[in-house]
């Protein structure tokens, strides 16, 4: 079972994302929030697989409680999925660098939020592919990405993969490209993650782009 919370300051959003998930024969909502307080709270004591944060609550705020929750080791394995109204750039860039496993804005279909919760929870990451663009043109900006960026460290099969990641193409994708199997290229990433500091791909995508591996535009 995937283990869901959901940190939200209207209930009514939380009862509609309670009822989608819970109705999933591998999910459960193990916990709810209203606040960027209590949000970490909730993740301290279920440890949930995937939080689902809201940006703008009373007090502490959804990107507060993202980056309390990424930096606190004990909870590496919590994925968070920013969920919001309002598809602003800075709340993109702010919410992805500090850590969010994803990020969709509230009237995606029912059917990307329980996508996005599987690929959170698999230890992927899920953006849509707006948010993507609006992304990658802020690090090319020189917005920097949090993580080692020492690339020498890479093998040269390594840096290939991550050229790959950088274009947006999942582990699957990226197998049939080189020719290798989906549990190769798995492992191929996860000793990237490793080496490069990385908490998720989302910041690999923004390593390689932001190291000039890859530049925007290119396919």
């Amino acid at each position: 079972m995937i283990r869901v919370a959901i940190a939200d300051d209207q209930q009514l959003i939380r009862a509609g994302f309670r009822a989608l998930l819970g109705a999933e024969p591998d999910m459960e909502v193990v916990g709810e929030a209203a606040t960027g307080e209590d949000a970490v709270r909730m993740a301290r004591e279920h440890r949930p697989d995937v939080l689902l944060m809201d940006i703008r609550m009373p007090g502490r705020d959804g990107l507060w409680a993202t980056r309390e929750i990424v930096a606190d080791p004990a909870l590496a394995c919590v994925h968070v999925v920013v969920v919001t109204t309002f598809e602003l750039d800075e709340y993109v860039t702010e919410a992805i660098l500090a850590g969010a496993s994803g990020f969709l804005v509230k009237d995606s279909e029912p059917v990307d939020l329980i996508r996005a919760v599987r690929v959170a929870a698999s230890g992927d990451a899920l953006l849509s592919p707006g948010i993507t663009r609006r992304l990658l043109e802020r690090v090319a900006d020189g917005v920097r990405a949090p993580g080692g960026q020492d690339l020498s460290l890479l093998t040269d099969r390594e840096r290939e993969v991550l050229v790959l990641i950088g274009q947006g193409l999942t582990n699957e994708e990226i197998a049939r490209r080189l020719f290798l199997s989906p549990l190769t290229a798995k492992t191929h990433v996860s000793r990237m993650m490793g080496k490069l500091g990385a908490r998720d791909r989302v910041q690999l995508v923004v390593l390689a782009y932001e190291s000039g591996l890859v530049k925007p535009g290119w396919r």
